[in-house]
């Protein structure tokens, strides 16, 4: 796969009117020259699903790049989080108490600690097989994660695989409106991110756009 130059100006070109919008280039299996290539272009926000192969991608990066800011977009296993606390800069996908407990605990016992925020993942379409907390769990899992003083800054879902995303990106909206209307939202990756620029998204992801 190599980068699509023209994808990639597209989806800045529709960011135009809406500058508080943050593009993360997604690089789930991408090579670390097509990262290298984005960054001396002055792209900095990256996101990954898997905590080992993000450290060995961005170890050395970030060590030569100390604006780029990665995100972990995928779920978090108990046995990952010490590295994961380590390597990104936030983490968008607390989704239960037992792994708030933890990563509060691994934060109290460490000083080497580069995570600073935190998102809750959203499973905003109730679908069995994805991670994220029920809707009705939304409160209290942020409710909890306020009380063990995890800095939680957004909401993030993928919705249903559905030509039609805008019911799911309206309801994650009233949801952050309800909770915290200074949270911000990380919604929208290739195929819908232009619904999602219609319902706030502050962050979207995309990675296969990108990556042809």
């Amino acid at each position: 796969m190599t980068i699509n130059n023209n994808n990639l100006k597209l989806i800045l070109s529709n960011l135009r009117n809406y500058n508080y919008v943050k593009l993360l280039i997604v690089t789930k299996n991408q090579k670390i020259e097509d990262i290298y290539d984005l960054v001396s272009r002055g792209y900095s926000c990256f996101g990954e699903n898997r905590v080992q192969e993000a450290k060995l991608k961005y170890d050395k990066l970030i060590e030569d790049n100390s604006n780029i800011r990665l995100h972990l977009i995928g779920p978090l296993q108990r046995n990952k989080i010490k590295d994961a606390l380590k390597i990104f800069n936030i983490i968008q996908t607390i989704d239960r108490i037992p792994l708030v407990d933890e990563i509060s605990k691994k934060i109290e016992n460490s000083n080497n600690i580069k995570t600073k925020e935190f998102y809750i993942q959203v499973n905003i379409g109730n679908e069995s097989q994805k991670s994220g907390v029920k809707k009705e769990n939304i409160q209290k899992l942020y409710n909890y994660c306020l009380k063990k003083n995890l800095n939680i800054t957004g909401l993030m879902c993928i919705p249903p695989n559905t030509n039609d995303t805008s019911i799911y990106f309206s309801e994650m909206l009233d949801i952050r409106n309800k909770i915290n209307k200074n949270l911000k939202l990380s919604m929208g990756m290739s195929n819908d991110y232009q619904t999602a620029l219609k319902f706030q998204t502050d962050i979207i992801r995309i990675g296969s756009m990108i990556f042809q």
